[in-house]
């Protein structure tokens, strides 16, 4: 019985630092569209910064994981709560990777009259950091109902990701000289979606915790 109190604790342990490095994700994709929206530069380059601290946060959470898989070695649901862990911090990396990128296209575009008005730029963000913080509370709470809420919010920024690419491309065609930030838009348009897509696989791993089978939210 304490053995497995130890484990149930481990475990625990394993969804905090998921749910920190969660949070630190958010921070850095809000700081990002701060910096794209202020064309600041200073708070783009704090950006990749931090970016360091929630790739280590990563390199603990997976060794941490590891060591408990060979030193407990889990089965059955329990292994699929370390796996989800693996998985997620995964995904949750790649989600603060665009966050970086989304920096250096701001660092990019300079100071120049923003076209950010024409896009669903802002909402897109705002849509992802709600799918970030419904998949995190699901994978912690093993709320499979909030974990299918995900795919619906990723649909909202397919809408909008396609409704931006059609009016960006439009502008381009008409203002050429506009070519340099209309392309880091674009660019910022396709980190966005891929972040959304990224969210959907963790909503994807929590449904396998608690389900055991296999989720595709993406189709």
């Amino acid at each position: 019985m304490v053995i497995r109190e130890n484990f149930e604790k481990k475990l625990e342990e394993l969804k905090g630092k998921i749910s920190e490095m969660g949070e630190m994700s958010i921070v850095s994709l809000e700081e990002s569209f701060d910096a794209l929206k202020a064309q600041d530069v200073e708070i783009a380059l704090k950006v990749m910064e931090e970016d360091t601290d929630i790739d280590n946060l990563e390199s603990e959470i997976n060794h941490f994981a590891i060591w408990l898989m060979a030193k407990e070695q889990p089965v059955a649901r329990d292994l699929r709560v370390v796996i989800g862990v693996i998985k997620i911090s995964s995904e949750i990396e790649r989600v603060a990777d665009f966050a970086v990128n989304i920096a250096k296209a701001t660092i990019k575009i300079g100071k120049t009259t923003s076209l950010l008005d024409i896009t669903h730029l802002e909402k897109m963000k705002e849509i992802s950091v709600e799918m970030l913080k419904k998949a995190i509370q699901s994978f912690i709470e093993e709320d499979i109902v909030l974990a299918k809420e995900i795919s619906k919010l990723e649909d909202e920024v397919d809408d909008y990701y396609l409704e931006t690419y059609k009016k960006l491309t439009a502008y381009l065609s008409e203002h050429p000289e506009e070519t340099n930030q209309l392309v880091q838009l674009l660019f910022i348009n396709r980190y966005l979606e891929r972040t959304a897509d990224h969210i959907t696989n963790m909503a994807e791993s929590t449904g396998y915790l608690i389900k055991g089978k296999i989720y595709d939210f993406n189709s």
